[in-house]
């Protein structure tokens, strides 16, 4: 959330923290229970200043819904399927503390910060059955979550964490005794964690070992899971009404009362009908608006702040979406990536590259001498695409006898190419296209060589 709620101030339920909720469930095509209740885990918490959590167990504030995600089948992201995972629960709860532990001076440190802070936890069935599928599932909720606002859902600042169950089974037998891999904080730690109790949970079963329901953290550095302590049965956790808080009661339009202060009730309806568009429909809206790819669209929204910076290109160059998108995916996402850099810290604005491209479509530069430029405009010395052409002297050869001279140049020193064209493989005209190319340094019309070249082969 872009502020910190507290799920609870003196026991008083936080408003905002129940519309996230509420909306969360909806997006989530969950059914909202009008009436949920708070329950006490009386498990000692050492990092909870209370030494309890409040949660809810037995009836939560949305059940039974679903999340479709997408994943590619090919490293090419050219083959994508659609799948679903059911959502159990949505419950409310409060965040507990964050233990530190410092195995130099044998030290457990609490960090209080977030303790009693609103958390809400999204409950998935066991619908998922690799760390790919796992990864697809939650990088979409993510999504989710930050286009509601429920969460900024950044994982590396804890705010959106997973706790991932494992288990393994032959097909047609029940579930075999699960692991929890806790407190995953990156998509592609938690692909590997996935990945990674699988495999030893298989290797260990074939060799004749067990499995104990016990509770495992991810070791990034050694790529593995490694035991934190053993599973708590429920029994453990000592459940019981809260007895500080009353049942949550939320009302639709029908059910309204009209005596009631609207500002003290939370209106089902109310939220449902202001829902944003989800990623689901941005994505389709992008491929029927601009004519790009479905893979395109993904990477659009997985990256925040390229769908904008990709509508703000296109609303300023005249090239068309399709042939800015190849500009945008394959040549700007590259160098933001090798510089572990963000959209928004992008030293090439949305502007400067609509600048760019504009060059490109009047055909007064070359694709090649634009990529000079992009590399050029990264540096970030203030020069537009225009001047940086000018100073680099790029400008394509606009003067045609100039360039007949150049292709006659070329013909007349490469006879066993000639000969190999005028004998019927056209594949060699490409070789006398590089050169013509070289020769002016990358200022010639591709197609316009072509076809003086052309023109002069069959004089």
């Amino acid at each position: 959330m872009d502020k910190v709620l507290f799920l609870f101030q003196n026991t008083v339920l936080n408003r905002r923290c129940v519309e996230a909720a509420v909306m969360t469930g909806l997006a989530l095509n969950c059914s909202i229970n009008k009436k949920s209740l708070f329950d006490r885990k009386h498990y000692f918490y050492a990092d909870l200043p209370a030494g309890y959590q409040i949660t809810q167990q037995r009836v939560p504030i949305a059940v039974n819904g679903s999340l479709s995600y997408s994943l590619c089948i090919d490293n090419k992201m050219s083959q994508m399927v659609t799948k679903t995972v059911r959502i159990k629960q949505i419950q409310l709860e409060q965040d507990s503390g964050k233990s530190l532990h410092d195995d130099t001076r044998s030290q457990t440190l609490v960090d209080l910060n977030r303790a009693g802070v609103g958390l809400m936890e999204v409950v998935m069935e066991p619908d998922m059955c690799c760390g790919e599928e796992a990864a697809a599932a939650v990088r979409e909720l993510q999504l989710i979550l930050q286009t509601l606002g429920s969460s900024q859902a950044v994982m590396a600042e804890g705010q959106l964490r997973v706790d991932a169950n494992v288990s393994v089974h032959h097909p047609g037998e029940p579930y075999g005794v699960r692991t929890e891999v806790k407190n995953i904080n990156s998509i592609r730690f938690l692909a590997k964690a996935v990945d990674y109790e699988i495999q030893r949970q298989i290797e260990e079963l074939e060799n004749g070992g067990t499995i104990l329901n016990e509770t495992r953290a991810f070791d990034s550095k050694l790529g593995c899971t490694v035991p934190m302590r053993d599973k708590e049965g429920k029994q453990d956790y000592r459940f019981m009404p809260e007895p500080n808080l009353p049942p949550l009661i939320l009302y639709d339009a029908k059910s309204l009362p009209a005596n009631l202060n609207h500002q003290q009730v939370v209106n089902i309806d109310w939220i449902h009908e202001r829902l944003p568009d989800l990623p689901s429909v941005k994505r389709a809206k992008l491929v029927e608006q601009y004519g790009i790819l479905p893979e395109h669209s993904f990477t659009l929204l997985n990256e925040d702040g390229l769908t904008e910076f990709f509508e703000n290109v296109v609303k300023q160059t005249q090239m068309k979406p399709k042939k800015v998108i190849g500009w945008i995916l394959k040549d700007l996402l590259s160098y933001l990536k090798q510089h572990s850099l963000t959209v928004k810290e992008s030293p090439v604005s949305s502007f400067l590259l609509a600048d760019l491209l504009n060059l490109l479509e009047k055909k007064e530069i070359s694709s090649t001498a634009a990529k000079q430029v992009l590399a050029e405009l990264w540096k970030g010395e203030e020069k537009t695409p225009l001047e940086i052409v000018k100073e680099k002297k790029l400008e394509l050869i606009q003067d045609q006898k100039e360039l007949e001279q150049i292709c006659q140049a070329v013909i007349d020193g490469q006879e066993n190419e000639v000969m190999a064209i005028k004998a019927g493989n056209r594949k060699v005209l490409n070789k006398l296209i590089g050169l013509v190319q070289r020769e002016t340094q990358g200022r010639s019309n591709p197609v316009l060589v072509k076809q003086l070249l052309e023109k002069k082969l069959s004089q």
